[in-house]
């Protein structure tokens, strides 16, 4: 299920493995083309957790919004029910998802790297020259 909204796009729905638990509020400030931004997607899509993806690129107002509530400028940024989580990755969210109960241990695999940083930030794999 995917509905677009005036804050940003939710995503999830379907069955959750947890049963009859809540799920938390996620506002996720994400990159549409990041690897960090990736990894927090896919973790939130591997526990099926409905999130809204809130776009700090194409939208000032949402960077604005990220920067006030995180108190610094780096993302990803996911706020889950109510806790800010600044500048982190896929699998830092998982970790504090479970770490605090929120979702279940499942044998998914997420459909992308959960600690990639973007493109732009990968190193490049050419070894350094030096001059004697």
């Amino acid at each position: 299920m995917e509905t677009a909204g005036a804050q940003g796009l939710t995503f999830g729905g379907g069955a959750s493995k947890l049963g009859s638990m809540n799920k938390p509020k996620i506002i996720a400030y994400l990159k549409p083309q990041c690897g960090w931004s990736m990894g927090v997607r896919a973790v939130l899509k591997k526990y099926d957790l409905p999130y809204e993806d809130r776009d700090i690129i194409n939208d000032p107002a949402q960077r604005q919004e990220m920067i006030e509530k995180s108190g610094q400028m780096l993302s990803p940024c996911v706020e889950v029910a109510g806790k800010m989580l600044p500048d982190i990755s896929g699998e830092e969210v998982e970790a504090y998802l479970l770490a605090n109960n929120l979702v279940a241990t499942n044998d998914r695999t997420p459909d992308a790297p959960t600690n990639q940083p973007c493109a732009h930030e990968v190193a490049d794999a050419a070894p350094m020259q030096f001059r004697r």
